[in-house]
């Protein structure tokens, strides 16, 4: 299992041994995540396992409105501009992955919150470090692509996502 999360700088990528639950996690430019996922395809080749690319495709959203109140024209404009540049990038890999014949699936971004809570605690309602850790075991320092993209993989391949919050309460 592969999840990306898509990025015009560096997309997040997590390949994930759903068996063994082991987990890699990194951020790769365009050329170096079209060269991981063909080394991937032919690793599936040699050892006969099934891979499976799972793709964040904001475009699916029937909305991508990321706008504060005091967003002018111009930091509405930027912003939208970055929005379709990562969403160009999910769809050139979505494409290679039909041309090299990779089985890939686009998913709308999963929900940050439920009933208007945060499923998460970082920033956004994004997932942390400690989060991550506290299911997967993964050690280490990650960015939030990276951490985006495990929780793709994670969540597709069926594990068990079990995060036990701390009490802030005295």
């Amino acid at each position: 299992m592969v999840g990306i999360d898509p990025d015009v700088e560096k997309s997040g990528c997590a390949y994930l041994e759903v068996a063994t639950r082991k987990l890699e996690i990194s951020t790769l430019t365009f050329p170096d995540l079209l060269d991981f996922l063909r080394y991937i395809k032919r690793q599936s080749e040699v050892t006969q396992k099934n891979v499976r690319v799972i793709i964040e495709a904001g475009w699916l959203n029937k909305a991508h409105w990321h706008l504060l109140p005091k967003d002018t024209k111009q930091s509405a404009a930027a912003k939208g501009n970055a929005a379709g540049r990562n969403h160009e990038v999910g769809r050139k890999i979505a494409e290679m992955c039909e041309h090299w014949q990779i089985p890939y699936e686009l998913i709308k971004p999963l929900a940050l919150k439920v009933g208007g809570v945060n499923l998460w605690q970082g920033k956004d309602g994004k997932i942390t470090q400690e989060e991550l850790s506290a299911f997967t075991g993964i050690m280490g320092r990650t960015n939030q692509e990276g951490r985006d993209a495990a929780l793709i993989a994670w969540e597709w391949s069926g594990l068990p996502v079990k995060v036990v919050r701390k009490s802030t309460k005295k």
